[in-house]
């Protein structure tokens, strides 16, 4: 889950770059940043499990084929909005992953049940109440 987590966030720094380079006037510094988030969302939607995956994965290759759509145009169009809406909707999904990785995660915050009492009095060396 990690792994896909920082490919969302290469994939959003590469789209802040190429967005930088599109107010700059930067066209091969623009091509260039759209391409590797390209090439990065391919890497996630190549990753989809979609027999295991279900609805989600479906719903995740949808929203991959409409980012890239969506790159394409920006591309094409030299939309600064339009990459800045790229950015927007791989941002709330970048924040779902790391929402379902911190709900699995074991919490090192939450405090720990105390461990019993060993006593070393009396015959039976056990663990006491």
């Amino acid at each position: 889950m990690r792994l896909v987590i920082l490919l969302y966030e290469q994939v959003i720094e590469d789209l802040r770059r190429a967005l930088n380079a599109q107010r700059q006037k930067d066209v091969e510094g623009r091509t260039r940043e759209i391409n590797h988030a390209i090439l990065v969302l391919g890497h996630l939607q190549a990753s989809l499990d979609k027999d295991r995956g279900g609805k989600v994965a479906a719903n995740l290759e949808r929203f991959y084929n409409q980012v890239q759509a969506g790159l394409v145009e920006a591309q094409f169009k030299q939309s600064e909005s339009s990459l800045e809406q790229q950015i927007s909707g791989l941002m709330q999904v970048h924040d779902a992953w790391c929402e379902v990785e911190r709900s699995l995660s074991p919490n090192p915050a939450q405090p720990q049940p105390p461990e019993p009492n060993r006593t070393s009095s009396g015959p039976s060396s056990g663990w006491s109440a």
